[in-house]
């Protein structure tokens, strides 16, 4: 698949046509997988339709046993060593405890 030159709608397209051959390579019906998947044979429709929820796309997954592919699918991030540096100015910082401007006034008897 060749992402740099399709839409995005396009793209959930073929997966939602990768999900269709992965489960028929599994031999499962649709009614099988959701089931296996612990999720409604509409969510297995509309993943094949490329109209799939996040959720319903990892559980399929899982129920395929392809998580393996979730790392090419979206490798895992690390924050650089300047980026780091460039958020730990923007850390919020906790509020003392020191109350210094929120005394109580001195109670001050009244001369009526």
């Amino acid at each position: 698949m060749n992402t740099q030159l399709s839409s995005p709608n396009a793209i959930v397209a073929e997966l939602g046509e990768r999900i269709r051959t992965a489960r028929l390579n599994a031999d499962l019906t649709q009614e099988q997988l959701a089931n296996k998947a612990g999720i409604s044979l509409k969510a297995v429709t509309n993943s094949e339709k490329g109209k799939s929820t996040l959720l319903s796309m990892v559980s399929i997954l899982v129920a395929l046993d392809m998580t393996e592919q979730l790392n090419a699918f979206i490798p895992r991030q690390v924050i650089s060593p300047i980026q780091l540096a460039k958020l730990q100015g923007k850390e919020r910082q906790r509020a003392t405890g020191d109350n210094k401007n929120n005394k109580q006034p001195e109670k001050r008897s009244s001369s009526w």
